[in-house]
């Protein structure tokens, strides 16, 4: 019978799936927003203001929304301008009436949310939200990192796994990092028609930098002062390509050629950022995940990539955030577990003097794990290190609980056959690990066995006396013992 519960145990444990801390309610929501790539600041806060007046409007469990945009005066958090972090302050869960919990109402609000276009939100709390970032450098549970050399190819395989993504239950609020889309102004030169003109590359190139960066014209003095007179173009021609393009160039012979006589003018979308780990080109397609553990997603995940997106030679991929930080803990365990094991079987054959005396304690360790298994899955909490702790701990009163077994049993069969006041020594064997209201217990009862026995004479008496006075003993010692731990524990 144990053997078919270890067996089960077994299996069942293979289903409960696994994450690296379990998450825990902090009351209060993070929500990461993005806008399109380039947008202007004055556009952030107008969408900012916009999603905490849909959320407060239609949700009574908000109390305030606050948008954080950009960086502070110490940069410990950057964030371009079309990106913010809008905290929303949550009433006591007992008050909430559009959801009975945390990822619920996510699910209500990312839904809410979802009538602004061009904008993209992900729920996190902030607590859990500051820790994914300082690990993984991303906000989200799982980053899945694209390596490779061409921005556009990245770009490409980055829109093709986020499709996945999408596919796969318990993956939500996808981000896919933008490394491409900035507008840009190019202007590319016609060396024949520059020839003709009598122009050279150098020529258009200062003009152009004059136009965008400005060029030292003179000096304005003031006084004793002195100042830079720098020429350029203003805000709003810059920004008009058609203005661009009518730039004139200064020629040798003293003509004027506007710029696209002799270059081709185009706008086109350039690169945003470029990201990079360990020198190498990355882009990111990040997503929480609710509903489900960590690493089944990641699992499910990695099967659809391999089998429905195909990379060209040099482009991997590799995941972190929550799923790496597991896999690593998990990598740990894996060699400081049977170590530890090792060693407590050594010390019990050290100890004992018998190997199987300590092979009969050490079984007492998987089997010991069957109800830990049974609590999580009772529960529906997948495997976690804070999990595996625990099975460490229980593991360690699983073999004093052997130990204090065969300390009992070694006596009784010292005796003989004859003795079976022992027999079971399981019936008599105490707990390893007294409580603190066993010392109370213990104080109770010792004027009832203790004193009253101990005051009779120290003449012969009868059996029951002896055995009645044994008792009394065994209490009082029981009772000093909790009573001096109590002590301790009170200091």
């Amino acid at each position: 019978m144990a053997a078919g519960l270890l067996v089960g145990g077994f299996f069942l444990f293979r289903t409960l799936g696994g994450e690296f801390i379990p998450t825990l309610s902090e009351g209060d929501f993070a929500v990461e927003m993005r806008t399109l790539t380039g947008s202007s600041l004055s556009y952030t806060i107008e969408k900012a203001q916009q999603a905490g007046g849909i959320l407060k409007k239609q949700f009574p469990e908000v109390k305030e929304v606050v948008a954080k945009i950009g960086a502070g005066e110490i940069p410990t958090d950057p964030m371009p301008v079309e990106a913010g972090d809008l905290m929303i302050i949550l009433k006591d869960q007992k008050d909430w009436t559009s959801a009975t919990n945390r990822e619920e109402l996510a699910d209500k609000m990312a839904q809410a949310l979802s009538v602004m276009p061009g904008v993209t939100f992900g729920f996190q709390q902030p607590i859990q939200m500051r820790f994914n970032e300082l690990i993984s450098g991303a906000k989200q549970d799982v980053v899945l990192k694209i390596y490779g050399e061409d921005l556009q190819q990245l770009a490409d395989y980055a829109q093709q796994a986020g499709r996945l993504v999408r596919q796969v239950k318990g993956a939500e609020d996808v981000y896919i990092e933008q490394v491409t889309g900035l507008p840009q102004i190019v202007v590319q030169l016609d060396r024949n028609r520059l020839a003709q003109f009598g122009l050279n590359v150098a020529d258009v190139n200062r003009t152009v930098q004059t136009a965008f960066a400005g060029e030292t014209a003179g000096q304005v003095f003031e006084q004793e002062r002195r100042f830079d007179l720098v020429l350029r173009l203003r805000s709003d021609l810059r920004k008009d390509i058609n203005s661009v393009r009518r730039l004139f160039i200064a020629a040798p012979n003293g003509r004027q050629v506007p710029l696209e006589q002799v270059a081709n003018v185009e706008l086109r979308e350039g690169p945003n950022q470029i990201q990079r780990d360990d020198a190498k080109r990355r882009i990111t397609v990040a997503f929480n995940v609710r509903g489900r553990d960590v690493e089944s997603v990641v699992k499910e995940l990695q099967s659809k990539i391999d089998k429905q997106l195909k990379f060209a030679p040099g482009y991997y991929t590799t995941y972190g955030g929550q799923f790496e930080n597991l896999r690593q803990a998990t990598d740990r365990l894996s060699i400081a577990v049977p170590v530890a094991l090792v060693l407590i079987f050594v010390l019990l054959f050290f100890t004992f003097g018998s190997f199987k005396q300590s092979v009969l304690i050490f079984t007492a360790i998987p089997l010991s794990a069957i109800g830990g298994i049974l609590a999580l899955w009772l529960r529906g909490m997948p495997f976690s290190i804070s999990a595996g702790v625990g099975f460490i701990a229980l593991f360690g009163v699983a073999v004093l609980n052997g130990i204090v077994l065969i300390g009992y049993y070694q006596p009784a069969q010292s005796r003989g056959p004859h003795r079976p006041a022992n027999a079971h020594p399981a019936r008599h064997r105490s707990a390893p690990a007294p409580r603190a209201d066993d010392g109370y217990r213990c104080l109770a009862r010792l004027p009832a066995n203790g004193p009253g026995h101990l005051r009779r004479g120290r003449g012969a008496a009868p059996a029951g006396h002896r055995r009645h006075r044994r008792a009394g003993i065994s209490h009082a010692a029981h009772a000093v013992s909790a009573a001096r731990a109590l002590r301790s524990l009170g200091t």
